[in-house]
């Protein structure tokens, strides 16, 4: 005589009177400021002539996967902070956490596609044009986003079959992995298996991929006689080397080991990093670091 849950009670930060509204002024401005920064990047991207290049393609990609990354989450989150009903139903769950894996996959992917075409124009700058042509920077896209929709089927289809009987309280602010392999009543030992197999493949293929690129970056640039050619060649990806190390350490101490992490609450702080630190940086260190972006966009809005 087994009861399903059939919804979810989504514990998020606990907070009272004038600290739940400034959480709440906080992440609504973090939201609206990552949203604003990405369409502006999209926006110069496409009205500069300039930036039709495959590196600002694959950022214009990140700019819109981003997007949608935050907009699964966050939202919801927001909300909660100042509602009193935070529940969530099983099919509502099991969806965020499809399309919240999906992107994180994606982009994963896609981080170290711009890390290959970063090292193809530095280390192979006269066959850069010829290799990197745009039916091929669209079959890489078109690839990351086929390697995160399966990643996700997969991992949805195992979690999909367990059990959820008496606990329905998720101490986390959104529908992640762990914390539904810790409340389940089922057997999870092979959902969580296959979880870690496949957030092994997600993050050290891409990541090895990244590193490997910068290797070659990297002997490549020091045979640069001058020092300011060096310094040019390092500036053109140091922002894609920042926005790596931001994402991929988060990302890596959480889903390292899922169903131990869950049992730390600072695993909740390090999501919020990801989550919702990150994407609001992300932009502005393109934009920061990125002289081509900063007149690109001086020309669009002065225009």
């Amino acid at each position: 005589n087994e009861t399903k849950v059939m919804y979810f009670i989504l514990l998020g930060f606990p907070a009272t009177g004038e600290l739940q509204l400034l959480l709440f002024s906080a992440l609504l401005l973090a939201y609206l400021l990552t949203l604003l920064e990405n369409f502006l990047i999209i926006l110069t991207i496409r009205n500069n002539r300039s930036l039709q290049t495959p590196m600002y393609f694959f950022l214009g990609n990140l700019s819109f996967l981003e997007i949608w990354y935050v907009s699964v989450i966050q939202p919801k989150m927001i909300l909660d902070v100042l509602s009193a009903d935070k529940g969530i139903s099983f099919p509502g769950c099991l969806t965020q956490l499809h399309f919240f894996v999906t992107l994180v996959c994606t982009e994963y992917v896609l981080l170290a596609v711009m890390a290959f075409d970063r090292s193809v124009a530095i280390c192979s700058p006269l066959r850069y044009p010829l290799i990197m042509e745009h039916r091929f920077c669209a079959q890489l896209i078109a690839g990351c986003w086929m390697c995160g929709l399966t990643t996700s089927s997969i991992k949805l289809s195992f979690i999909a079959q367990l059990s959820f009987c008496d606990v329905d309280k998720i101490n986390h602010y959104f529908c992640d992995i762990s914390p539904l392999l810790n409340i389940s009543c089922s057997d999870s030992s092979l959902a969580e298996l296959v979880d870690f197999i496949l957030a092994l493949l997600v993050i050290m293929v891409p990541l090895c991929t990244v590193v490997a690129s910068y290797i070659s970056i990297l002997f490549t640039v020091l045979k640069i006689p001058s020092s300011q050619g060096r310094q040019k060649a390092f500036s053109t990806c140091s922002s894609h080397l920042a926005v790596v190390v931001l994402f991929y350490s988060t990302t890596l101490f959480t889903y390292s080991h899922p169903k131990l992490m869950y049992t730390y609450r600072a695993n909740k702080l390090v999501s919020v990093l990801y989550t919702v630190v990150v994407p609001l940086l992300n932009p502005l260190i393109y934009c920061l670091r990125n002289k081509e972006v900063r007149l690109a966009m001086r020309r669009t809005f002065t225009c």
